[in-house]
């Protein structure tokens, strides 16, 4: 017998499958992870088993013998191997890129260690259980249903005779298959009778999501299996984590983007060993080892962090659809205000919808909405940032002791400096960007980290005349409290919680009402519920509109509605007030509204008349190199030539186009964009177009990245 070995190495001329022979009365299955002598020099490397074959193209005996199986290490389900070679051939990354995302690293973790997560430490004792209302029960009941017909199933395909099955075997309904000869990614073949169901679930705001969520997940463990949760980021959906690990209490797992790779791999454990029932966070959770894995629950399913933005460049939504096609077990995503793409496939009957259109707590509604032009404060002689209407509101709810949230969607002290003398702003030596003044008199890059102190001079024109210009959360915080100086401020963004804890211990101080005023970026105003926030303010709300991305308006949407849906979530009424320059812009206006079903009617038209996604499939592709000049003769003589085989497929070719942010830490982006309404189509001419790039790029002077929507 025969083993097909991926080495672990990120070298691309090594992104092939080798084959080894398994000694006698060694056992080795697809996951192991081996020691193996490789190349000429027989050097031990490691790598992962990928499938097993009983015959060779070659002589037998030229055929190295497999060293030994690394029991120590996690024991990878085929699933994930089955998992990262359809990753490999949908984001176009090397098989060893996917291994490394599914597959835990291990590192050592303190002996006798007794970490507890700083999320635990703010778990009440008691948690508050809530009966399902009438609509909630019924969301609940039909995502149960379908759990059970999936284990049904599975039972009927294993043949274990009505029980649960233990784990379901990958042979026969598995629906991707692996070339036991190669071993390599593009071997695969899509199965197109195999599908699972997949719910959305679209709430209103406050409509109980996360009650529906926990009755769910008390019936899959009562059965006998495990329950993977998604979240975008911890501090997004900080008390739906306290909440889930109060009502399981020692069942759960969670991971956060602020743990250690050994904490990580510690978590990962625990779920291998069946420890825990339940994994909460965010996109990497979705390769957990579970065995019986029985439902994956994506919450806030909208959220861009769910997108990886290193290779490979995966959409956690599509890949918890396959993972869970592997593992035969429904798919849950939710949303107040889901994704263009996913609301699409769901009036497609392809995603079963299921909508809350009432809040879950007797009494709250949703909370009243203002918009004030800008334009016309400016008008009147107000050039604060508070508008007339806002300042008021802040001023009443401080009198009657309650909480405030204001939402600005960029950190730091100014936006930028500029010269008065010759207009230059000041900005990154190794970035296509200016630089963002802090507080501390410090500029730094937002990119790459870069910063220096406040210059004194230009160093365009050597002027002295510097200034500061545009604002973000921490000038904000400044003026509110020179504004409202008897106010107890906080202020949450990416420079007050760099540090581990630092979004528990700012959450928890406001819940506690130790503040009266909590400002912030977006990570202030989802998925939070603090009952005696009443008012909102976003201060600029159209910045996310300026965006050069064509989601633009959907994540102002987005954005708006998850803010406005803070205020008001127990008895006392909520206000939100939105200020912009753009009031008329229908994703301002539909937010204000809670209107989703006609901003999605209003955004297909857009997205129709350019065919954008979901209407046609969108490739983008980035081209990086370190040498300016090299990059432009390489994708310019690539893209000659791919224009015409774009031309005789039918699809719309654009570019090389230099990226919105041309220079990224010293290294220059150009982009290409290629648009088509199959998919496959769009896969093989990105494929192509690699081709061509590599062709002429013989010394490898150019970095490709791939994005496919």
């Amino acid at each position: 017998m025969y083993a097909q070995i991926i080495i672990d190495i990120t070298s691309d001329a090594l992104d092939r499958a080798y084959t080894y022979r398994i000694p006698d009365g060694m056992q080795v299955s697809a996951g192991d992870r081996v020691s193996i002598p490789f190349g000429v020099s027989n050097a031990i490397k490691t790598g992962y088993v990928v499938g097993l074959t009983e015959h060779v193209d070659y002589d037998p005996d030229k055929v190295k013998e497999i060293k030994s199986v690394m029991h120590d290490a996690i024991s990878v389900k085929e699933q994930l191997i089955h998992l990262a070679s359809w990753m490999s051939v949908e984001y176009g990354t090397t098989m060893n890129q996917c291994l490394k995302t599914v597959l835990p690293v291990k590192r050592a973790v303190r002996k006798n260690s007794r970490r507890i997560d700083p999320l635990l430490r703010y778990a009440e004792e008691k948690d508050e259980y809530h009966e399902l209302n009438p609509e909630q029960q019924a969301a609940a009941d039909s995502i149960v249903e379908g759990f059970k017909k999936c284990v049904e199933k599975a039972c009927v395909d294993n043949d274990c005779s009505g029980t649960a099955s233990a784990s379901v075997p990958l042979a026969g309904r598995s629906s991707y298959e692996l070339s036991a000869h190669t071993g390599e990614a593009s071997s695969l073949r899509k199965n197109p009778d195999i599908s699972v169901p997949r719910y959305l679930l679209h709430g209103i705001t406050g409509s109980g999501k996360t009650e529906v969520y926990l009755h769910v997940m008390e019936q899959v463990i009562k059965a006998g299996y495990k329950v993977i949760m998604l979240i975008p980021e911890i501090s997004l959906t900080y008390q739906t984590v306290i909440r889930v690990s109060t009502r399981f209490k020692g069942r759960v797992a969670i991971l956060n983007s602020r743990m250690s790779i050994g904490e990580r791999f510690e978590q990962y454990m625990k779920c291998e060993k069946g420890e825990v029932d339940i994994l909460v966070g965010p996109r990497s959770a979705v390769f957990a080892p579970f065995e019986k894995l029985g439902i994956i629950i994506m919450d806030e399913e909208h959220e861009g962090a769910y997108k990886s933005e290193t290779a490979p460049r995966y959409e956690t939504r599509d890949v918890a659809y396959e993972r869970a096609k592997l593992c035969h077990c429904p798919v849950l995503y939710g949303s107040a205000t889901p994704s263009v793409n996913i609301y699409t496939q769901a009036l497609k009957n392809e995603v079963s919808l299921i909508e809350l259109h009432r809040r879950a707590k007797s009494g709250s509604s949703l909370a009243a909405t203002e918009i004030i032009d800008l334009r016309e404060e400016l008008a009147k002689g107000n050039r604060s940032i508070f508008s007339n209407r806002l300042h008021e509101l802040i001023k009443e709810k401080l009198q009657r002791h309650e909480q405030i949230m204001l939402f600005m969607n960029r950190r730091g002290y100014s936006s930028f400096v500029s010269c008065r003398s010759c207009g230059q702003a000041i900005k990154c030596p190794h970035c296509d960007v200016s630089l963002t003044l802090h507080r501390d008199g410090i500029m730094r890059c937002h990119y790459c980290g870069y910063e220096i102190p406040v210059m004194k001079k230009c160093p365009t024109c050597g002027s002295p005349y510097l200034a500061p210009f545009g604002f973000g959360t921490e000038k904000l915080e400044s003026l509110v409290k020179q504004t409202f100086p008897e106010a107890a401020v906080l202020r949450m963004d990416a420079d007050t919680t760099k540090n581990k804890g630092g979004h528990e211990k700012i959450l928890e101080q406001f819940r506690s009402h130790k503040a009266d005023i909590l400002i912030g970026t977006q990570m202030i105003v989802k998925g939070h519920d603090f009952p005696d926030v009443t008012l909102v303010g976003l201060i600029a709300a159209d910045l996310s509109l300026s965006a050069p991305d064509f989601h633009a308006s959907e994540k102002t949407f987005q954005l708006i509605t998850q803010a406005a849906g803070r205020a008001g979530r127990d008895k006392d009424s909520g206000q939100v007030i939105i200020q912009t320059y753009q009031p008329d812009h229908y994703s301002i206006a539909l937010s204000a509204a809670q209107n989703y079903k006609l901003f999605y009617e209003k955004e297909m038209r857009f997205r129709k008349l350019m065919g954008y996604p979901p209407i046609e499939h969108l490739m983008t592709i980035q081209l990086l190199s370190k040498d300016e000049d090299m990059l432009g003769i390489i994708s310019d003589s690539a893209a000659q030539t791919f224009k015409q085989e774009c031309d005789a497929a039918k699809a719309e070719f654009i570019g090389p186009l230099n990226a919105s942010v041309y220079k990224v830490n010293d290294i220059y982006r150009k982009i290409v964009y290629i648009k088509h309404p199959e998919h496959d189509i769009i896969i093989r001419l990105r494929d192509r177009f690699t081709a061509l790039v590599r062709n002429v790029d013989k010394r490898g002077f150019v970095m490709l990245n791939y994005d496919v929507q």
